[in-house]
């Protein structure tokens, strides 16, 4: 992917509804509330034989530089920098504004080559603002629909100059690759057999947490760059934005995701769109970093999302963020053991790295807790170890007896990894009580040193080999 365009407008006309239809799946948040989208969020765009990466910006807004729509334009002002062409979107049915005005001539001073879309042009009742639109001085404006895919063929012929065609054998050869390979979220392929970490494949992780946990400060200092828009007010992230990062050598994509609150205070649509992005990135990620705050840690929100997390199946990584402001912190460590060994029992063993996102202290701990969890997570064991360990286990513990009779283990198997999930055959499964079960997993984890990750148990009963010989009897 070459070329880069950057789509910016005022808000609300149309920008990410564009960037959607260019990269064929609504990967952005469209609502009408003006100024949804805050980051700068990048897709891979196909358009014909055309292929190249487009990023979707904040709406442009006249404002303060310290305010929260300034920053939102300092973050459009760097994607018009870094890009080789840029699709100024006005709305047709509106016309032109004084705002679109004002940052037309913005636009006309850079040396990127700047695009006039004029969008929601379906109909009669955008034409005059399409005409309008020629008082910009960007040049003849494009009619086109972002909702309904109309005038794509006069963008097409637009983007041309600044993006190169893909030939015909390549496209094939890359749609037949997409009909045999699984793709992630954003349809990028996904080979399995591909070593994780590489370019090809990176590992997918998730920086989740509540409001103002320092999600997108600490990706920032990962990054070394003012990537994702921060600042003092809770809840700036809307999207789930995903960024591509290497780290000694390890590949990785970055999603930074919006906070997540408790569900009876979520009441505003645009906020469930946001909470649903989050959750969504949970679940193509492979290691989830839930980040907490070191002032306020393993509140009861904390602890509803690392369940989440769990029972979602992902490798888990515990972020206390926040630790500058800690001045006892061997008081406040001692408070975050005891409250990880009471509360998180369903993932004994989690990795927790302490460490400051605005101050850069300990990231490279949490990175490292990371790959460990993967590796939890992509753990194996062979079926002889596991039977051994069967055998050990039910003589130290034997299963309860029920009704005079006991519960028999009698064969156990790993049946897939990603996370680890264990199937054990036993006479009677349904008698065996919750806590035996737990017995079970305990030992796993310390037996095989499977931290950092859920385990799931099941069990299956073996089939009665009397059973068939009873039944003739009785006939």
């Amino acid at each position: 992917m070459g070329a880069t365009v950057a789509i910016i407008g005022r808000p609300n006309v149309g920008k990410s509804t564009l960037f959607n239809r260019l990269v064929g799946k609504r990967l952005a948040l469209v609502d009408d509330t003006p100024g949804v989208t805050r980051d700068r969020r990048p897709g891979e765009a196909r358009l014909g034989d055309l292929r190249f990466t487009i990023v979707d910006t904040a709406g442009l807004e006249d404002a303060d530089a310290s305010s929260l729509e300034g920053r939102m334009r300092k973050q459009t002002e760097e994607a018009i920098n870094e890009a080789d062409a840029v699709l100024f979107v006005i709305d047709a049915r509106a016309g032109v504004t004084p705002l679109d005005s004002h940052f037309a001539a913005v636009a006309r001073k850079t040396t990127t080559p700047v695009i006039l879309l004029a969008n929601k042009a379906e109909g009669k009742a955008g034409m005059s603002g399409l005409y309008e639109a020629f008082s910009l001085g960007l040049g003849e404006p494009i009619a086109i629909s972002a909702e309904h895919g109309e005038g794509l063929a006069d963008l097409y012929d637009a983007l041309l100059p600044h993006v190169e065609r893909v030939e015909e054998e390549e496209l094939a050869a890359t749609e037949e690759a997409r009909t045999d390979l699984a793709v992630d979220e954003d349809g990028e392929l996904l080979d399995e057999d591909e070593p994780v970490g590489t370019e090809d494949r990176p590992l997918r992780v998730a920086i989740v947490g509540r409001p103002n946990a320092g999600k997108s400060t600490l990706i920032n200092t990962l990054l070394g760059e003012d990537r994702m828009l921060t600042g003092p007010e809770a809840g700036i992230t809307r999207d789930s934005i995903s960024v591509d990062w290497v780290w000694r050598d390890h590949h990785i994509k970055l999603f930074d995701t919006a906070g997540i609150r408790r569900k009876a205070r979520v009441q505003e649509k645009l906020e469930k769109l946001s909470v649903a992005d989050a959750l969504r990135a949970i679940k193509f990620a492979e290691v989830v970093v839930v980040t907490l705050d070191a002032t306020n840690a393993f509140e009861k929100q904390d602890l509803q999302i690392i369940d989440l997390v769990a029972r979602e199946g992902r490798a888990l990584v515990i972020a206390i963020n926040k630790w500058d402001l800690i001045e006892d912190r061997e008081a406040a460590w001692k408070l975050i053991k005891d409250a990880n060994d009471r509360y998180l029992n369903q993932i004994r063993g989690v990795q927790i790295a302490t460490l400051s996102g605005i101050q850069g202290q300990g990231v490279d701990r949490m990175l490292e807790s990371v790959f460990t969890a993967y590796e939890a997570w992509n753990s194996r064991v062979s079926t002889a170890k596991l039977n051994r360990w069967l055998d050990k286990v039910t003589v130290n513990h034997a299963p309860p007896a029920v009704g005079g009779r006991r519960v028999r283990l009698r064969y156990m198997t790993q049946a897939k990894t990603r996370p680890p999930h264990f199937v054990a055959f036993a006479s009677r499964p349904e008698e065996l009580p919750e806590s035996y079960t737990r017995y079970l997993v305990n030992s796993l984890r310390q037996t095989f040193n499977i931290h950092g990750t859920p385990i799931r148990f099941s069990y299956r009963k073996g089939d009665n080999p009397y059973a068939v010989k009873k039944k003739r009897k009785i006939q």
